[in-house]
């Protein structure tokens, strides 16, 4: 099993709009469960600690190998939330390990 994690900072300076910003990504990472066949498990969630310390948004999600998780990343639906997320973030950070 892959394990990939990312986090990301929003751009927006007003931090309500940023949680709402975050919350609207999550919401679309989220729905992507049941859509991607080679997606085993996602998590996604706006940060609600240390706002302004702390990045913003983060995803933790399953695959059972490379392949499926290449899969994920051009799947049509995957690649309309990568559009929304990548028109309001500032930074990207991930991480994929094997479990």
């Amino acid at each position: 099993m892959i394990r990939h994690i990312v986090a990301f900072t929003l751009a927006a300076e007003d931090p309500a709009v940023r949680a709402e910003q975050a919350a609207e990504a999550a919401r679309q990472l989220n729905a992507l469960l049941g859509v991607v066949p080679t997606l085993r498990t996602m998590t996604a969630g706006a940060n609600t600690l240390a706002l302004g310390t702390n990045w913003d948004l983060a995803l933790v999600a399953d695959f059972d190998d490379e392949a499926g998780l290449d899969a994920y990343q051009v799947h049509p639906q995957h690649q309309e939330v990568v559009a929304y997320i990548g028109s309001i973030r500032k930074e990207r950070i991930a991480v994929d390990f094997e479990l």
